[in-house]
């Protein structure tokens, strides 16, 4: 019979190898390694803002289809002035960053986005030309 204390370290141990086990995909999302190398100039119109955690994303409409847009986590985007006023649905956006490297997904990592007349510069070192 185990006492209160080894209850307790054995949940903790398994929840520290659940944890463990979906940290890779989530991180490696985040990374740059599923993008190209060359820079992707995107644009259409914005259909969908979330702003929040893990990072701040938009749907864009092209004539493509619906592209994934993926910013920067939450308080880089904020501290470039990304938040949620800074866009609205049905807006023109332009998009500069770096696709997917897999060609049937409409996907992409944007580094500045253009909106309003306002530019936002989310990850300004990987801005093409900076």
């Amino acid at each position: 019979m185990r006492s209160g204390r080894q209850s307790a370290l054995c949940v903790l141990a398994l929840a520290a190898g659940l944890a463990a086990g979906a940290a890779p995909p989530a991180l490696a999302h985040h990374g740059w390694a599923w993008t190209e190398d060359e820079p992707f100039e995107l644009t259409g119109t914005i259909e969908e803002i979330y702003v929040g955690n893990p990072h701040v994303t938009l749907q864009v409409r092209t004539a493509e289809g619906v592209w994934h847009v993926d910013l920067a986590p939450l308080a880089r985007s904020l501290r470039a002035g990304f938040d949620e006023n800074a866009a609205e649905i049905g807006e023109a956006v332009t998009c500069i960053g770096f696709r997917s490297r897999d060609p049937s997904t409409l996907s992409m990592k944007a580094a500045r986005v253009i909106v309003g007349g306002n530019t936002y510069d989310v990850y300004p070192a990987r801005v093409p030309g900076h």
